[in-house]
């Protein structure tokens, strides 16, 4: 059967139909194994932030990146946006990369890549950019400062998102107490941060280094530091050291005056008793030292050292003994002879209380032995024998003599 002309058109058209759908059904059925895949960036303000889409399974499908207000920054290979820092890095079907140059805060947002398929999908990929803190500064500090007083001093620095941490040191062991203020830029995107570190002055605190420490994110583990080394003005401070620990007449003593203060002290002045040196041909002041020579008694007394410099002054004393070699060694044989003495003493005590005992003990056998031989004579028995023995005291002391 021949078919009309007009019949044969109609069926090639349906056919062209049928085909077209098949082949929409099958990328239809291809696109549902593809998904765009983004990672979110982090970078340091001035950096360079690098974007990548990249796709498992794409069938000639198209790709764009475009930027948190919606601009188109790439679609595939094209550049859409007149932006000397957007760069094309690679583009092929599976993989879309741009790079920003000398990331700004403003550039801070979510980026969006596209995939073109029926319909449209979509992956965001969020831009952080890190506010980097200036380099910080320490405030307050005037030189010198008097001991005793108040220092205030504070670090301060800008720019930082987020707000930086300040730690501060004193010869580089951390300070705890400390105050902390966080106030936000006119920017409304980075912020300002200060640390205030409050103390008295002290005379320990003179050249030591005090240092202001800077940590964030964005510096790389590498702080940023500022440092002040701190003058203190105080009081001289007064010793004196001798160089003989027990002076004897004849021998020389050296006592040297030892002041620390800042300013640095004037000259010493050394003083006897409250006067002046009486001897100057023997006291010989050298700076800060003080020789004495040809020692004697009347060398005793308190010598004193007296420092000052612009701040104040300061005394100390000293009291000298100057001891007589002879009679040292005479008092020590006294002692001697004296313990000898005691002990020689003891032994004679004792001694004659022995004796003294024996003679005791012989006396009292004799007389009871007397006694009771005299009374036995005459008497009956023993009652009668010690009545006549009690008569007969004279002839007693002679029985005495006898038994002895």
């Amino acid at each position: 059967m021949r078919l009309k002309p007009g019949a044969l058109l109609r069926f090639y058209s349906l056919c062209g139909i049928l085909v077209q759908v098949a082949a929409t059904k099958n990328k239809a059925r291809g696109s549902q194994g593809q998904f765009p895949l983004t990672q979110n960036v982090t970078v340091v303000e001035g950096g360079t932030a690098n974007l990548t889409c990249r796709v498992d399974q794409n069938d000639n499908t198209s790709l764009q990146w475009s930027n948190p207000a919606q601009q188109t920054l790439y679609f595939d290979d094209k550049k859409a946006l007149r932006d000397n820092r957007i760069e094309l890095v690679r583009a092929s079907w599976h993989e879309l990369s741009i790079s920003v140059s000398d990331v700004s805060l403003s550039d801070e947002g979510q980026y969006t890549c596209s995939l073109f398929t029926m319909p449209v999908k979509t992956s965001k990929a969020f831009l952080t950019v890190l506010g980097v803190p200036e380099k910080p500064q320490i405030t307050g500090f005037t030189s010198p400062v008097m001991e005793g007083e108040r220092m205030q001093l504070t670090c301060k620095t800008s720019g930082s998102k987020p707000a930086a941490d300040i730690r501060w040191f004193k010869n580089d062991k951390e300070v705890k107490d400390v105050k902390y203020l966080k106030e936000e830029d006119a920017n409304r995107k980075t912020f300002t941060v200060s640390s205030t570190l409050d103390f008295l002055a002290d005379r320990s605190d003179d050249g030591a280094v005090v240092s202001c420490r800077v940590d964030h994110e964005s510096l790389n583990s590498t702080p940023q530091i500022a440092m002040q080394v701190l003058e203190i003005h105080y009081t001289p401070l007064v010793k004196i050291i001798s160089s003989n620990s027990w002076p004897e007449e004849g021998q020389s003593i050296i006592l040297t005056c030892e002041s620390k203060g800042k300013p640095v002290p004037e000259p010493v002045l050394w003083t006897k008793d409250g006067g002046e040196l009486p001897d100057p041909e023997r006291m010989v002041v050298n700076g800060r030292v003080l020789s004495i020579s040809f020692l004697n008694k009347t060398d005793n007394g308190t010598y004193r050292c007296e420092a000052k410099n612009p701040i104040g002054r300061n005394s100390t004393e000293y009291v000298l003994i100057v001891h007589d070699p002879n009679a040292l060694a005479g008092q020590t044989g006294p002692d001697h002879a004296l313990i000898g003495g005691i002990v020689a003493v003891v032994v004679f005590v004792t001694l004659c209380s022995i004796i003294l005992l024996g003679r005791y003990l012989a006396r009292h056998k004799g007389t009871y032995l007397t006694n009771e031989a005299k009374g036995a004579e005459d008497a009956p028995d023993a009652d009668t024998a010690i009545i006549n023995a009690e008569g007969s005291q004279v002839n007693a002391e002679e029985k005495k003599e006898y038994f002895i």
